[in-house]
């Protein structure tokens, strides 16, 4: 009888605590953790989106292969006095310092998508933290600046890629609206597969180098702001701190 009063008190101990763990749950840095007790965990999420009461929303482009399109894009952007973020691979800046120059000179932010655009939830540590801070210093000789924002190839991300872009000083990016333009589909698709998607806060992702960006970009930042749309870089659309993150991804200020 003695026995079975102790283990009911042991299983009444394991399950407190992991209630503690649930209602320990904080944000630190802006991305949503937890405490972790007895094997309980909480998988974090980076930024898809932001609440905001504002029509503003965020346009972005990953650059990994080809660069030729990148300086009409560029003016394309300063003729429609609008912001962008560009996501480069590290590759493609040692490839292109002209082209790196040349965006950071117009004025727009430069973020970090991985050395070499490996799927970084499948390398140890060590190889985790060289691509990004490989990407970061070929970017940051080029430009003098250091790199906020990171952007996961493919979008694949865990606990431990959230974490070490934070630990480097890194938000992480991902979006909300997907223009698919990577699959070749026509300037006018990619066009309506934005607008007909977008929403104030949304994060856009584009390519520098797709079939048909060229012919949609000037079509969607027109429909954009005649919708009343500011377009702004992502830096300039979410929030540095104060902030949480829900599991879909919205980042909100905390009141």
């Amino acid at each position: 009888m003695h026995f079975l009063c102790v283990k009911l008190k042991s299983i009444k101990f394991v399950c407190l605590m992991a209630l503690v763990a649930i209602l320990l749950a904080v944000s630190i840095n802006g991305v949503a953790s937890a405490q972790v007790f007895f094997g309980y965990s909480t998988k974090r999420v980076p930024i898809y989106s932001v609440e905001t009461e504002s029509k503003q929303v965020a346009i972005s482009f990953d650059a990994a292969w080809g660069a030729d399109k990148t300086a009409k894009i560029v003016e394309t952007l300063q003729e429609y006095n609008v912001g962008a973020t560009f996501f480069l691979v590290g590759f493609w800046v040692d490839k292109n310092p002209d082209m790196v120059k040349l965006i950071d000179e117009a004025g727009f932010e430069i973020g970090n998508h991985s050395s070499t655009h490996p799927d970084l939830t499948t390398v140890n540590n060590e190889k985790l933290e060289s691509e990004l801070n490989g990407c970061n210093t070929l970017i940051k000789n080029i430009t003098g600046k250091d790199v906020k924002l990171f952007r996961a190839p493919y979008g694949a991300y865990n606990n431990n890629v959230l974490d070490t872009a934070t630990k480097l000083g890194m938000q992480t990016i991902q979006w909300d609206v997907d223009s698919l333009d990577w699959k070749g589909i026509s300037a006018d698709q990619i066009t309506m597969r934005i607008l007909n998607n977008v929403k104030n806060g949304s994060i856009i992702l584009c390519h520098n180098n797709s079939d048909h960006i060229l012919d949609a970009l000037p079509m969607i930042l027109d429909r954009l702001q005649k919708q009343g749309y500011e377009i702004t870089s992502i830096g300039d659309l979410v929030y540095k701190d104060n902030y949480n993150i829900d599991r879909n991804g919205i980042q909100k200020q905390n009141v």
